[in-house]
């Protein structure tokens, strides 16, 4: 009987990690002591290279706190999910006959955050979730808790480069609509029922300035109280369910 995958599921030593990539694996996190070298190393790093894994960096404290097996100075994390492709989720969505509902996050790292807001995207129809590769949450057991097993359910599909992808939207035909406090326009004023994605910031300082030419509009909610935000999963529940709803009105 083949053995299950935890999730998460640690790996150590360079062999087991090649032959976890070799195997298809989804590799989630990767940490190497610094300054390694010898034939089977750079064999592994070409692996990675190929493969395009990217890679911390790290003392060889930190991986001796994570096990004190014989690591050869490597650690991986293999994701829970299998990460989807975004260049090819929006053509089958098109070819599905389906208007695509995409959500993206800039920057928010927060388990419990990302896992709720996974939960409300697939109860609200969004098709794919969008994460950089770098400074965004990790998709581990607590994600995947977080969400109520959305993250099984829901495409996730992972960037190297979040402007590029955004171009590539946009010449899909898809309008991006970012969701900020200092937006003009509130998030009911604007029409959501053609191809369209939502962009969520990060709690501290919202969607990057970098970002913000490739938004077809922001929008903002309305606050009555002193406190200036909501909590991002918050607002992405407000903005994701009010597109549900103007999908749904527009059925009728």
């Amino acid at each position: 009987m083949k053995k299950r995958i935890e999730k998460n599921q640690l790996v150590f030593g360079i062999r087991p990690i090649m032959e976890a990539i070799e195997s298809g694996k989804e590799i989630e996190k990767l940490m190497i002591q610094g300054g390694l070298r010898g034939d089977l190393y750079h064999e592994f790093f070409q692996l990675i290279k190929y493969h395009k894994i990217r890679f911390q960096n790290v003392p060889l404290q930190a991986l001796n706190r994570i096990t004190r097996k014989n690591h050869q100075g490597v650690v991986a994390y293999l994701s829970p999910i299998v990460y989807q492709d975004i260049e090819n989720v929006i053509p089958m969505l098109y070819d599905q006959g389906k208007t695509p509902f995409l959500l993206i996050l800039d920057r928010v790292t927060d388990i419990r955050n990302f896992g709720a807001i996974a939960r409300t995207a697939e109860c609200s129809g969004v098709d794919v979730i969008i994460v950089p590769s770098r400074g965004a949450a990790t998709v581990n057991e607590d994600a995947i808790k977080t969400s109520a097993g959305a993250l099984h359910k829901i495409a996730v599909s992972r960037v190297d480069n979040l402007k590029e992808t955004l171009e590539f939207l946009k010449n899909s035909g898809i309008q991006i609509f970012g969701v900020s406090e200092k937006a003009d326009d509130f998030y009911y004023q604007q029409t959501y029922k053609e191809p369209m994605a939502l962009m969520l910031g990060s709690e501290e300082d919202g969607i990057s300035p970098a970002y913000l030419p490739y938004l077809n509009g922001i929008v903002k909610i309305p606050m009555a109280g002193t406190i200036e935000s909501l909590n991002v999963s918050v607002a992405g529940g407000i903005l994701m369910f009010e597109v549900l709803k103007q999908r749904m009105q527009g059925e009728d």
